[in-house]
């Protein structure tokens, strides 16, 4: 069973509680799925690599910045949670391909990755290969709960 979560302001993509003490049910879902063979190291920076991509792409998963009671300010975060799965090379290939049949918006990591040094290098590093040739380490996708279900079909949480 999923728990829901209490957010901030809400928007038109999460169901409405009458009572403002009750946890917010979301429509959407924000999964990330890994390849299980990563490094713990590595489950880690792919993890913060692809839910980097998201915010940029749909503005309206990050909520407003946080501030504590001394008034110090700290930066926005995603409104909703993010799942973390994972799963075999060959999950991650049929999610990348569901993800595209469904048009989500996703980002991807690929083992090409872990040897780049820098941006530029990464976008080249996945522009040289085809899209049926990605060596995917990383998934992540944003959309309506039911595509995102369908897409990291076969994964499992991440334990």
């Amino acid at each position: 069973m999923q728990k829901t979560y209490k957010t901030g302001p809400r928007t038109g993509r999460q169901s409405h509680s009458m009572n403002d003490e009750e946890p917010l049910r979301f429509d959407t879902k924000i999964a990330v799925l890994l390849r299980a063979d990563l490094a713990t190291w590595q489950r880690l920076n792919v993890t913060a690599f692809l839910v980097s991509g998201l915010g940029p792409e749909v503005p309206e998963l990050v909520g407003e910045p946080y501030e504590d009671a001394d008034g110090v300010p700290y930066l926005s975060m995603f409104r909703q949670p993010v799942l973390v799965f994972e799963g075999t090379k060959e999950t991650l290939k049929a999610a990348h391909t569901r993800a595209l049949s469904r048009a989500l918006p996703r980002s991807v990591f690929t083992a090409d990755l872990f040897t780049t040094g820098h941006d530029a290098a990464n976008r080249a590093a996945v522009r040289a290969v085809p899209t049926a040739d990605l060596d995917l380490v990383g998934l992540a996708v944003y959309g309506p709960k039911n595509a995102v279900d369908k897409v990291v079909k076969g994964a499992r949480m991440h334990p």
